[in-house]
């Protein structure tokens, strides 16, 4: 069973870079083409998928957010993390990790995180 944890801090300043970690358990991250990605839901809103990153590096961002978006793998410690760059009050969100691209088989809980000074 593979299961996936958000993890990081819920409160984020302005112009701040917000970090989130999603451990992943349950899958061996020895295939390369597995896709690990972000996903966000901001408040009354729908989903928003904000990018991926394979087992072996490759990275996939979405348009509108790859100039702020940084996504990297670790197989060792079994974790991918986010990084998004000048976040502001728009950035509020409840961040998923999942697996997959375009169809997702395992999500994690979610994590909220608010951008507020």
């Amino acid at each position: 069973q593979v299961q996936l944890q958000e993890s990081g801090p819920g409160l984020v300043k302005p112009s701040q870079t917000l970090s989130l970690t999603c451990t992943v358990s349950g899958d061996s991250g020895t295939t390369n083409y597995v896709y690990w990605s972000w996903i966000r839901q901001p408040p009354g809103k729908g989903l928003e998928w904000m990018g991926a990153v394979t087992n072996n590096g490759y990275t996939y961002y979405s348009p509108s957010l790859t100039a702020r978006t940084s996504i990297s793998r670790d197989t060792i410690l079994n974790q991918f993390t986010l990084q998004l760059s000048s976040v502001t009050p728009e950035d509020t969100a409840v961040y998923y990790c999942a697996r997959g691209l375009r169809v997702f088989d395992y999500w994690g809980q979610g994590t909220q995180v608010t951008v507020s000074s």
